[in-house]
């Protein structure tokens, strides 16, 4: 018989550790968004590293600004960003307060609330594309900038919380490049997703974007 998932929250000792650490146990942890129209869970399958200013794919590389404070800490707050003038993405604040490290979600299984992330995500061909990328898992859960800075580790009754779940096995943990990250930031292989799992989104390498004429 297989064991259901764990209801227990993760508090914040768990965010607060070096970020690959964190990343690759967040595979297989329950996210529970509480919206108003009922809750949406979602089993998180692929997550990308970012470790703050040392890093040059990270949004803090050069320094703190309005857009990425609360990447600053306290570490299990969510910080939201909004990103090619159309789409919202999510991540969780890690390590000590200061470092400004995170967690990006890119993609997962909703398995509570799926007629609710079906109503959002009305061009998914099916069920498994729900949360199929970082900014469909945002759409799916209902996720904008009005939630950066919510915490995580909060009341019961906050937006998010984060169920220990069923962490996935460690030969099932696979890694490589992040998607989409230019330049130095790009050769670091803090993408990390569970083997064989349909909802992991494709890899893509980074694509310069066209200027316009």
């Amino acid at each position: 018989m297989i064991a259901a998932p764990d209801r227990t929250p993760l508090s914040r000792d768990f965010f607060d550790r070096p970020v690959l650490d964190v990343a690759q146990d967040l595979l297989g942890r329950t996210l529970v968004r509480a919206t108003p129209d009922g809750p949406i869970e979602v089993r998180l399958t692929e997550v990308e590293a970012y470790d703050g200013p040392g890093d040059p794919g990270s949004h803090a590389y050069r320094g703190r600004t309005a857009r990425n404070t609360v990447m600053f800490g306290p570490p299990g707050h969510v910080y939201v960003y909004f990103t090619y003038g159309m789409w919202h993405c999510m991540n969780f604040v890690c390590g000590p307060e200061g470092s400004a490290s995170g967690v990006l979600l890119r993609a997962g299984e909703i398995t509570e609330g799926v007629e609710l992330a079906r109503k959002r995500r009305l061009s998914a061909r099916n069920d498994k594309e729900l949360a199929k990328g970082p900014a469909r898992l945002a759409t799916a859960l209902g996720v904008d900038r009005a939630l950066d800075g919510a915490d995580a580790c909060g009341p019961e009754d906050g937006p998010f919380r984060v169920l220990t779940g069923t962490p996935a096995p460690p030969d099932q943990l696979r890694s490589g490049p992040r998607t989409g990250v230019a330049g130095e930031g790009g050769v670091h292989p803090w993408r990390f997703w569970i083997a064989n799992d349909p909802t992991v989104s494709p890899y893509r390498a980074h694509t310069p974007r066209r200027r316009s004429t």
